[in-house]
C-alpha cells in the first residue's frame, strides 16, 4: 500500500500547467491564472447546460513502490460558488498499455452550480471505475497498474475572477492478497486512550430528506465525518444550516449528508467526497488511505487523531453491533485497556447509544479482510483497511510524526 500526495509548492510547480498557477502561502496549491478555453457542460442530473472557462494541471507521472490493483484518489479544495473542479486518472499497465482518462469525480462544495457526481460506465475491458475506486478487472491475470497521472480541470464562470484552489491531491494504491482472515495485532500505543469525539446517530434522521439517499438510514459516512469534524472544533454556520427543518435534531448531520451526496451513486458514501467535505472547513485536511493493522490505527489514536473505518460483516461477526451490513462507516475513537476498539457507531438508536466497544479480533478482521461471505453464502469483497483520516493543518509535532509513520504526508 502507498499513499502519495501533492501538497507543497515544490510538488505543484513541476506539473503541466495549462492556464494554472501555483498559489503560495501556508497551504500552497493550484488555481486558475488565465483560462485556456471555454466548454459547455450539460449536467446529467439537473439537465442544465452552462458555459465554463477552464484551466488544467497535470501531475508528473507517479510510480508506486508496489504496482497496484486498486487506486483511490482524494483531494482538498476551495470552490467558491461559481466554480467547480474535475479530477481524472490515467495509468500505465504492467504490459505497457495505458488506461483512458478516467473521471474520478466532478466536485464542488455546494450544489448551486453543478450537482456533485461520480461518473458511471467507465471501463476499457481491463480496468474499471466503481464510483470512487479504480480497479483492475482480473487481478489474478497478473495485470497491474505500474504508474499513474492525475489531472485537475478547474472551472469558473466566463469573465469571473474567482477560482477553485486545490491544496491537496493524492491517491492510495494497493495490491492486497485475497484474504478472509487477517492476523490479530498486539495492543500497543493506543491502549487505554479514548478521544472526546462528539456522538451522532444516523438513525434519528431516518426518513429526513429522502432525496439524499433515502434519509438517515444510509448516512453512516457523513454522520461519521461530522463527528470527527466537530472533534477538531469545526461546525456548519447558522447560514449553512438555514435550509434544515428547525424541528430536526442534529441539523449538522443533514448538512453533511447534503454536502457529500453523489448524484450518480445516489448516496452519501463516496469516499473522496467525504474527505473533500471535511477539508472545506478552514485548517482541516482529509485523505482516503489504507492502514495495515490496528497497530497503525493505534498510533493515530495515541496522537489524538480519530479514524473513520469502512467495513462489512454479518450480524454474527461483530458482537454487540446488533446488525449486519454490506458496507458501513464508523469512527474509531479509542481503545480499552485490553486493546478492544472503542467506536462511535452511527448505526445506533440515539446519540446516547453511539459509543460502542467491539472485540479487537473481530473488528480488525472485518475491517482488513478483502474477501468475505455474504448472507447468502456467496463470496464478496471487503474494504481491505480503507479509512478516512482528518486532521488540522496546524498539528502538533507528535501528530505529524504519527501521520508519517502510517504513510500520510
Amino acid at each position: 500500500m502507498e499513499y502519495h500526495a501533492w501538497t507543497t509548492a515544490a510538488d505543484w510547480s513541476p506539473g503541466d500547467h495549462r492556464g494554472t498557477r501555483v498559489v503560495d502561502g501556508d497551504r500552497p496549491g493550484v488555481a486558475i491564472a488565465t483560462p485556456v478555453g471555454t466548454v459547455d457542460y450539460l449536467d446529467p442530473h439537473s439537465g442544465r447546460s452552462t458555459s465554463w472557462e477552464f484551466a488544467t494541471w497535470t501531475s508528473p507521472v507517479r510510480e508506486p513502490a508496489t504496482p497496484a490493483t486498486e487506486l483511490v484518489v482524494s483531494w482538498n479544495a476551495h470552490t467558491p460558488v461559481g466554480t467547480w473542479l474535475a479530477v481524472e486518472l490515467r495509468g500505465t499497465y504492467s504490459d505497457g498499455g495505458s488506461t483512458p482518462w478516467y473521471v474520478m469525480g466532478r466536485w464542488a462544495a455546494s450544489d448551486q452550480d453543478i450537482l456533485r457526481t461520480s461518473v458511471g460506465g467507465q471501463q476499457d475491458g481491463r480496468s474499471s471505475i466503481a464510483t470512487d475506486t479504480f480497479a483492475i478487472d482480473a487481478p489474478e491475470s497478473g495485470l497491474r497498474l505500474v504508474s499513474y497521472t492525475l489531472r485537475l480541470t478547474l472551472y469558473r464562470k466566463p469573465g469571473s475572477e474567482l477560482t477553485p484552489t486545490v491544496r491537496r491531491l493524492g491517491a492510495v494504491g494497493s495490491d492486497l492478497p485475497d484474504r478472509f482472515e487477517v492476523p490479530v495485532s498486539v495492543p500497543g500505543a493506543g491502549r487505554g486512550r479514548e478521544l472526546a469525539v462528539p456522538r451522532y446517530s444516523q438513525e434519528i434522521h431516518r426518513g429526513q430528506y429522502p432525496e439524499y439517499d433515502n434519509g438517515g438510514e444510509a448516512w453512516c459516512s457523513p454522520t461519521s465525518s461530522q463527528m470527527v469534524i466537530e472533534y477538531w472544533g469545526h461546525r456548519p454556520s447558522a447560514t449553512d444550516l438555514a435550509w434544515v427543518d428547525a424541528s430536526y435534531p442534529d441539523p449538522e448531520v443533514c448538512h453533511a449528508a447534503r454536502s457529500t451526496y453523489d448524484h450518480q451513486y445516489r448516496g452519501c458514501g463516496n469516499w473522496p467526497f467525504n474527505a473533500a467535505y471535511a477539508a472545506t472547513y478552514q485548517d482541516l485536511q482529509g485523505v482516503i488511505t489504507r492502514l495495515g493493522s490496528l497497530a497503525d490505527l493505534e498510533r493515530l489514536i495515541d496522537a489524538g487523531i480519530p479514524v473513520i473505518t469502512s467495513q462489512s460483516f454479518l450480524s454474527t461477526e461483530l458482537d454487540g453491533a446488533g446488525y449486519g451490513t454490506d458496507g458501513h462507516l464508523m469512527a474509531v475513537i479509542g481503545f480499552t485497556d485490553d486493546g478492544d476498539v472503542i467506536a462511535n457507531d452511527p448505526a445506533s438508536a440515539g446519540d446516547d447509544k453511539v459509543r460502542r466497544v467491539y472485540r479487537r479480533r473481530q473488528f480488525e478482521n472485518i475491517w482488513l479482510r478483502t474477501k468475505r461471505y455474504d448472507a447468502n453464502g456467496q463470496v464478496t469483497g471487503g474494504s481491505g483497511g480503507i479509512c478516512y483520516v482528518y486532521w488540522p493543518v496546524k498539528s502538533a509535532p507528535s501528530q505529524h510524526q504519527a501521520l508519517r509513520a502510517v504513510g500520510i504526508s
